[in-house]
């Protein structure tokens, strides 16, 4: 009688999860991004990995919102505009960011802006600034990334922690030689922490260790994809928090055969949800008693 209880409830959330998740749309919305290094970036080599040292190494923000530089390494760093060959340029500067120290910047002016770490000159990042609701590209730029947008009620695909969060992404469709996006929101969440594995046959294209969001919601971006096959995540909670951290740490959301296309959208958030329940069950071993 338990084993039919439980599985009825992994259904009907399943079901509910699938009514709730919609396709994307074609407008980006880059109100907010979080920057933040790679552990172990204190030393050279991060710069040879897919990630870079700092965590995106491109990040897109719109003009007036908000960049959020935190250190989440143990190393102090510098977020400080301009290049290690020329030196600062003035535009921004965080000084020295102690570990589980933030810093936040307000762009006002369109444009690139390249930044490095004046400890550790081998860090080294991009932000973009774009006009507020702007079109994306149609990859006629060197990065031909395919964005997408965050907006309410509608995601890609949709977990949920044990502890009730709700873990939704919102992924651009996987393209041959193109790197995709994914945005994440852990819903009513803030400082939240996380990994996050992407693959894609087999085949590792995004391992983010240590992520920290700080109003829930963040952006990564794989290296160039192989091919067109949609991809698997797997997000893995590290807590909230800065220096203490809460909640159901060690806990996995799986997202299986994300290809954000009209059509198929419905019968893989089914699967989804339920393979997001079972690995949150199966690793904090919490099973409804009914």
């Amino acid at each position: 009688m338990k084993t039919i209880a439980i599985c009825s409830f992994f259904v009907l959330f399943a079901m509910v999860a699938g009514l709730v998740a919609t396709t994307p749309a074609a407008y980006a919305d880059h109100s907010e991004v979080t920057i933040v290094p790679a552990d172990g970036s204190g030393a050279p080599g991060c710069e040879e990995t897919a990630d870079g040292c700092y965590i995106p190494t491109t990040a897109t923000v719109d003009v007036g919102g908000v960049v959020i530089m935190s250190n989440t390494d143990t190393a102090a760093h510098t977020y400080t505009s301009g290049n290690p060959s020329d030196g600062p340029d003035g535009i921004f500067d965080t000084s020295l960011l102690m570990a589980g120290s933030s810093f936040e910047w307000s762009p006002d002016t369109v444009g690139e802006y390249p930044y490095f770490c004046m400890v550790h000159p081998w860090m080294i990042g991009t932000i973009i600034v774009q006009e507020v609701g702007a079109a994306e590209d149609d990859h006629g730029d060197d990065h031909g990334d395919e964005m997408m947008m965050m907006p309410e009620g509608d995601a890609t695909a949709t977990g949920m922690l044990s502890d009730g969060t709700m873990v939704s992404i919102w992924a651009s469709a996987p393209t041959a030689g193109e790197a995709m996006e994914i945005s994440i929101e852990f819903a009513d969440a803030e400082h939240v922490n996380h990994d996050i594995m992407v693959t894609q046959d087999g085949e590792e294209v995004l391992n983010d260790e240590g992520a920290h969001h700080h109003e829930g919601t963040g952006m990564h971006t794989t290296a160039p994809l192989s091919s067109s096959d949609p991809v698997d995540i797997t997000i893995t909670f590290q807590g909230y928090g800065i220096d203490e951290k809460t909640g159901p740490i060690g806990e996995e959301v799986v997202f299986t055969n994300v290809v954000p296309e009209f059509g198929t959208i419905a019968m893989m958030i089914l699967a989804v949800a339920i393979i997001s329940i079972v690995a949150v069950t199966a690793k904090s071993r919490v099973i409804p008693r009914f």
